[in-house]
C-alpha cells in the first residue's frame, strides 16, 4: 500500500537523484508552483541531483526557456530531459523516413531546427507536405486548445492507407492548461493505432527517455536505480514508467486525477486513493497531494 507523505524531505534522504515530471507537479502550464520549486531547491541544497523528466515534445533548450517564463528558476534543477530529446534521436536516425509531415503547432518547430550536436552534418530530415511524406512526426494537434483527436480521423485514414509510420514525440494523452484540459500527441497516436496505423513512442513510460536520462545524469556523477526517485502525476506515464524501470515512485495526486481523492488536493483520502490505485493495478511507493 502506498504511503501518504506530506513533504518530499520526509523520504528524500535515501535518494541521490530525482526524475521529476513537470506539468502537474512543478507547474500547470501557466505558472510554476512555489512550494514545488522550494522542495526541489532544498533537495539540491543537500547534494541531490534533479532531472526534470518531461514528455514535452520540444528539446530541452526550449523546455528550459518555457520554465523561465513560468517562473521556475534554474537553481531548482540540474538537467532537463524531454520526450522531444529522445524522439529527435529516432527521427534523425530515420525511424519514419527522411521526408516527414509535421503534425503539431508551430511552437514545436525547434524539434526540427535545433539539431543535436551528434547529428549535425549528417541529419537529412526534411519537412514536407502530407502528400509527399514518408512518415509523420506528431508533436500534438495543430490547435491544441480547440481541436480533438477525432478531427484528424480523415487524415489518419489516408495516412493508414499509405502505411505511413508515426513518431509520437509526446506520449501524454491530456494535460491541464490552467483550468482547461487539452489533448496531446499521445491521444492522436492512440487514435492512429486504433485505426490500424503504426505509432512509435519515446517518452514516458517507454524506455528510451529513461536511458537518455541515465546517460545525461552519469555526466554529473550518476546514480544507481535504487537511489533514484521518480515523481509524477501520470498514472500511465510517470508511475507506469517508474515501475517498468525498477525505480521508486512518488505519485502526485493533485495533478491529472485531482478530482478522484476527495475535496482537499493536498490531503488525498486514503480509501479513495487505495481503491483508485487498485483499479489501475499500480502501487507507487509514496503518494502526496502537491509536491512540497
Amino acid at each position: 500500500m502506498t504511503r501518504i507523505i506530506s513533504s518530499l524531505s520526509e523520504i528524500s534522504a535515501p535518494y541521490d537523484a530525482l526524475f521529476c515530471d513537470l506539468w502537474g507537479c512543478l507547474h500547470n502550464g501557466v505558472k510554476a508552483f512555489p512550494a514545488a520549486v522550494e522542495a526541489l531547491q532544498a533537495y539540491r541544497a543537500k547534494g541531490g541531483k534533479v532531472v526534470l523528466l518531461t514528455n514535452a515534445p520540444r528539446p530541452a533548450k526550449f523546455v528550459m526557456e518555457s520554465l523561465d517564463k513560468l517562473g521556475c528558476p534554474r537553481d531548482a534543477y540540474d538537467l532537463v530531459v524531454s520526450s522531444g530529446d529522445a524522439a529527435q534521436d529516432a527521427m534523425f536516425a530515420g525511424a519514419v523516413g527522411k521526408k516527414v509531415w509535421h503534425l503539431g503547432p508551430s511552437k514545436d518547430d525547434g524539434f526540427f531546427t535545433e539539431v543535436p550536436e551528434e547529428w549535425q552534418g549528417q541529419a537529412e530530415i526534411t519537412r514536407v507536405d502530407f502528400d509527399d511524406a514518408e512518415g509523420i512526426v506528431c508533436t500534438g494537434p495543430f490547435d491544441e486548445v480547440n481541436e480533438v483527436p477525432e478531427d484528424y480521423r480523415p487524415k489518419f485514414l489516408l495516412a493508414k492507407m499509405r502505411e505511413l509510420p508515426m513518431l509520437c514525440a509526446n506520449p501524454d494523452i491530456v494535460v491541464d492548461l490552467g483550468d482547461k484540459r487539452i489533448y496531446c500527441a499521445g491521444a492522436l497516436a492512440a487514435l492512429y493505432e486504433e485505426m490500424g496505423g503504426e505509432a512509435m513512442y519515446f517518452g514516458k513510460p517507454h524506455p528510451p527517455i529513461y536511458d537518455l536520462a541515465r546517460r545525461k545524469l552519469s555526466r554529473l556523477g550518476g546514480a544507481e536505480d535504487a537511489r533514484i526517485l521518480a515523481i509524477g502525476d501520470g498514472i500511465n506515464t510517470d508511475v507506469a514508467g517508474a515501475a517498468g524501470e525498477g525505480i521508486d515512485c512518488l505519485f502526485i495526486s493533485s495533478g491529472l486525477a485531482h478530482d478522484q481523492f476527495g475535496a482537499d488536493p493536498q490531503n488525498p483520502d486514503p480509501e479513495l486513493l487505495r481503491t483508485w490505485l487498485e483499479a489501475r493495478q499500480r502501487d507507487p511507493l509514496y503518494t502526496m497531494g502537491q509536491l512540497t
